[in-house]
């Protein structure tokens, strides 16, 4: 789902629950391979979208210094391509995608050109991956000498035609309901503010709605490509990202030079989107109880137990406390979730989520209230977090068909909180839109190789809260040729950007060379946090 930053800023908190768990032509413009399903509206798409590429190839991208409110620093350029909103008629109504590069760090015979980024959401900005080179992230030097770092926002995020749910500053603010209902009032409530949440979007972004989903998305990544002056696309996609190049590979299977997708997204049709989430439930449940692990194993520096079932005891008893008074007025069990929750999806936020719940179990309430809290005077942040929601929101429910039956969802998410309780209502409520959603649904892509497809990269960690580990194994599976690397016993979300010798020179390698392991290989887990 995306680069490695809180999930606060990206996949913010629905308005029904917490913030949760909620990426050429310059020869002969080709169609893209159908999916095994595809019927006449798919070829209609098909040709619309190498239409849209050949147009783009032909006009380009004006590079210019990026706007001053964008925060991307010289010499990061930025610039726009045009797509289709709607494929099936690629002469119609055009929204322009924000996209801006930095050029390689080599010398031109160095250079293979663009590698373009997409770090997940659905909802999250890509726009700031050029900055890895910008600020000289030791990471990607090798990789920065022979690539263009591209990144971009996906429509409806950011500058890309951005949509929007609910207004931002109601959408963030707090306290919101304790997720997880005492009785079948609360349901109602939820489900009240889910449908209203969905019919908001319907108000201010129905026009955008039928088309936001992630084969368009991946059509645009095409454009995007074709207007690059590619013959063929370079890829890194992470979390979502990796969904989105499952589709584009299966779309585009000739357009591909080299791609890796890290922290992956099972792609199969059966778990497009509503089994992913209860999937995720699991997972994350698993990954919360490793953190707790390891601040019982330093609780010389926590004080918060020597052992997860203390740890989690005091996590009871805070959440128990924010029920009955929210902390500070404005944080409840919803935005303890939405605070807590980063934890199990990265590492980086073991120490500092640890540090604000030993310092409130010191006495030091404003701590956590500082850390957990809204803050509504940040209103581009909240405009942001707002149009994340909103964009995940939009995809999710119109890349495949929901259960509309309550019942369902009530025996499903009942069933799971019981052994899994620490997301399971959280994520559910933030997902009900898509039971009442206003606009059509799809069928998602049914995944698989194509001709032209060449070895792509999977790179997955085994304890992956967000993605869980099988959906590695699934696209493994799926795209014939590719290379799985594991990292065994960790769980931090998004593998490339952590520091790991064994899977970084192996990215860099693949990157540089094409050259990929004969079979594949499990890497050692990163390094621990250390308080």
């Amino acid at each position: 789902m995306r680069e490695n930053k809180p999930k606060s800023r990206l996949l913010a908190l629905s308005s029904a629950g917490a913030l949760v768990t909620a990426t050429l032509i310059a020869g002969a413009v080709t169609a893209p391979a159908a999916s095994a399903d595809s019927g006449r509206g798919q070829d209609r798409e098909a040709l619309g979208a190498a239409t849209a590429a050949a147009r783009a190839a032909k006009a380009g991208i004006d590079w210019q210094d990026c706007p001053a409110d964008w925060g991307l620093e010289k010499p990061i350029q930025c610039g726009w391509v045009s797509v289709p909103l709607d494929y099936a008629k690629p002469n119609g109504k055009q929204i322009k995608l924000a996209v801006d590069r930095i050029g390689n760090t080599g010398t031109k015979q160095e250079r293979q050109g663009a590698l373009i980024y997409n770090p997940g959401g659905p909802g999250g900005s890509g726009l700031r991956f050029p900055r890895r080179v910008a600020t000289k992230s030791a990471l990607w030097t090798n990789t920065a000498k022979a690539y263009d770092f591209v990144g971009f926002d996906p429509r409806g995020v950011g500058h890309s035609a951005p949509i929007s749910c609910i207004d931002p500053q109601e959408f963030v603010k707090a306290p919101k309901a304790d997720p997880v209902p005492r009785d079948e009032a609360d349901k109602r409530a939820q489900r009240k503010l889910a449908r209203e949440y969905a019919e908001g979007c319907a108000e201010r972004s129905g026009a955008m709605l039928p088309h936001m989903t992630t084969p368009n998305t991946a059509r645009d990544l095409d454009v995007i490509r074709a207007a690059l002056g590619e013959k063929k696309l370079n890829y890194l996609g992470v979390s979502y990202g990796t969904y989105l190049g499952a589709v584009y590979g299966t779309l585009f299977p000739g357009h591909i030079r080299r791609m890796i997708v890290d922290s992956v997204v099972d792609p199969a049709r059966e778990n497009i989107w509503y089994q992913a989430n209860l999937n995720q439930d699991v997972a994350f449940e698993r990954r919360w109880k490793d953190w707790q692990y390891w601040v019982a194993a330093n609780d010389a520096a926590f004080h918060l137990g020597t052992t997860r079932a203390a740890v989690q005891e005091q996590w009871l008893k805070l959440r128990a406390a924010a029920a009955k008074s929210p902390l500070g007025g404005v944080v409840g069990p919803a935005e303890l979730i939405s605070f807590f929750q980063s934890a199990p999806y990265y590492d980086s936020s073991w120490v500092p989520v640890a540090t604000a719940f030993s310092k409130y179990v010191a006495g030091d309430t404003q701590a956590l209230v500082d850390a957990a809290a809204p803050d509504l005077s940040d209103t581009a942040g909240n405009i942001s977090a707002e149009n994340g929601n909103a964009v995940y929101t939009a995809v999710e429910c119109a890349d495949a068909k929901w259960p509309t039956s309550w019942q369902k969802w009530d025996r499903d998410n009942t069933r799971l909180n019981k052994d899994y309780p620490f997301m399971t209502w959280a994520n559910a409520w933030m997902n009900l839109p898509c039971a009442t959603w206003p606009a059509k649904q799809q069928n998602p892509v049914e995944v698989g190789t194509h001709k032209g497809l060449p070895p792509v990269l999977i790179v997955q960690s085994t304890r992956d809260a967000a993605t869980p580990y099988e959906g590695a194994v699934s696209l493994h599976q799926r795209f014939k040729g590719s290379r799985l690397i594991t990292e065994e016993g960790a769980g931090s979300h998004g593998v490339t950007g952590l520091v790991n010798p064994c899977v970084n020179e192996r990215v860099d390698a693949y990157l540089l060379t094409g050259e990929l392991d004969s079979s594949d290989v499990t890497c050692a887990p990163h390094a621990t946090p250390k308080p």
